[in-house]
């Protein structure tokens, strides 16, 4: 099998964006702030999130005078980094019902329903083609262990009343959407879709534009005041406003009453060359996104040019806030394991080559559940926690936000997402010990699993310790 490792190094830019940017002619960015300016809102952060916020503010209160700063260019952070894969919570019922019972669970899923909604409206009318295809996302077992767990999936569907989100497939249903010699049985969930995120983020940002939010780019926050009003410092400027959100992702761990409810961990992921042929040759003619049943999964899913994108959660654990550190975005080790997962789970691609290959930090909450919260005694206002599930949750997120800005009671502000005490982490450095011990008697004991040999004991032993716990991160 030949590998294309030795040409491919992790790169600072994802294919995403670069495309993405080539389809908009290579815009200039936005001018950073310079100076200082007031508004009534002012958001921190050009991604998703932050982007969504503004859009749900500038909908429900046109009058509302907003600044945006974005410390790079919009989308170059993880909204144009991620798969691009887009679904709710009906693929989570087991781990919300642990957090957050019976009713909390299926109140969050019927919220990524609404997501869903209002992505795909933003698709039908922002005038831009952003790749959306709206396929469902096929869950696949490629070992006995996996497949173990698809039975334990549909009966606590069926228990909630939401068997008609998820279906169980046979393995010649599985090989008839997508052929590979080590796929069984798998689940699909319908609701879910795909989309090309960088190109959804540069649409975000010429919609709020197009509302009028004053958009700076290449403006990082310096820091915050919560005073009445807030003040923020730029490198050439400051903002003072009476309410602030701050969507900054894996970077909110610096903050002291966000940092024990966060995880840094982090995520890769290959891009092969166009590869039509093989993919018809594979029957994967349909819009499916695909996973496996791992703990530390394979995600995967095909462009409308005929590429593969392979994912693998198995990067490194950042230490405590470090969110910029190198090895959550640059590990060849991790590189190779997405590549890996690429050549065993799709043969059919073993000889095409890698286009790009980039990684990126994770913010995984104590729970695995994002969390959008007011920080007491303030006007600020924060999304943190999407734990690697971020297209559909970060509109959820805007939602939430606009009406913890605007005080609002609703369906939003009402949610789970806001409402929740949220549990807390070990301290540093038993946090990223215990972490990175885990992680890697967990990939250990799945490695061994796809060879079809029983990890050590030591290695089982340690990668139950989260169960045995009570720990939700390191468990399905």
């Amino acid at each position: 099998m030949r590998s294309s490792l030795p040409s491919i190094d992790p790169s600072d830019c994802s294919w995403w964006l670069d495309e993405a940017l080539r389809k908009e002619g290579n815009a200039p960015a936005a001018a950073p702030l310079e100076g200082e300016c007031t508004a009534d809102v002012a958001i921190v952060g050009g991604g998703f999130a932050g982007l969504w916020t503004a859009l749900a503010l500038t909908s429900r209160r046109p009058d509302l005078s907003i600044v945006l700063i974005e410390a790079s260019i919009c989308g170059s952070g993880a909204s144009g980094k991620n798969g691009g894969k887009v679904h709710g919570y009906w693929s989570s019922l087991g781990t919300a019902v642990q957090a957050l019972g019976r009713d909390g669970a299926l109140a969050i899923a019927r919220a990524g329903d609404w997501a869903q909604d209002g992505i795909r409206t933003f698709a039908s009318e922002c005038g831009r083609d952003i790749w959306w295809r709206e396929g469902g996302n096929l869950v696949v077992a490629t070992t006995s262990q996996q497949e173990e767990k698809i039975a334990g999936v549909v009966q606590q569907a069926r228990e909630l009343g939401a068997e008609d989100h998820v279906t169980a497939l046979s393995a010649e249903e599985v090989q008839a959407r997508c052929a590979s010699p080590v796929f069984r049985r798998g689940l699909f969930y319908p609701d879910a879709a795909t989309v090309h995120p960088a190109r959804l983020a540069r649409a975000l940002r010429q919609a709020v534009i197009d509302r009028g939010v004053a958009l700076f780019e290449n403006t990082p926050m310096l820091s915050v005041d919560p005073g009445h009003p807030c003040r923020i410092k730029t490198p050439r400027g400051l903002i003072v406003a009476r309410e602030v959100v701050l969507a900054t992702n894996a970077a909110l761990s610096e903050r002291r009453d966000v940092r024990p409810h966060v995880s840094i961990f982090s995520s890769y992921v290959v891009m092969t060359e166009p590869a039509p042929e093989q993919l018809a040759s594979m029957n994967w003619t349909g819009e499916e996104g695909l996973a496996d049943l791992r703990m530390f999964l394979h995600y995967f899913r095909k462009t409308p040019d005929g590429r593969v994108l392979m994912g693998s959660g198995s990067g490194p654990v950042g230490y405590g806030d470090d969110a910029q550190a190198r090895h959550l975005t640059h590990d060849r080790a991790s590189i190779g394991r997405a590549e890996a997962g690429l050549r065993r789970l799709l043969p059919e691609l073993r000889e095409v080559p890698l286009a790009r290959a980039w990684g990126g930090a994770i913010d995984v909450s104590a729970d695995r559940l994002p969390f959008f919260k007011t920080i007491s005694d303030t006007r600020i206002h924060y999304a943190c926690g999407f734990s690697g599930h971020g297209v559909n949750a970060t509109y959820i997120a805007g939602q939430c936000l606009a009406s913890l800005v605007l005080n609002e009671k609703d369906r939003w502000s009402t949610l789970p997402f806001c409402t929740r005490a949220l549990p807390r982490l070990p301290p540093e450095p038993f946090r990223f010990t215990g972490a990175s011990a885990i992680r890697s008697a967990i990939l250990v004991c799945e490695e061994a699993d796809e060879q079809n040999l029983r990890a050590s004991a030591l290695a089982r032993a340690i990668a139950k310790l989260p169960k045995i716990l009570g720990l939700r991160i390191g468990i399905r």
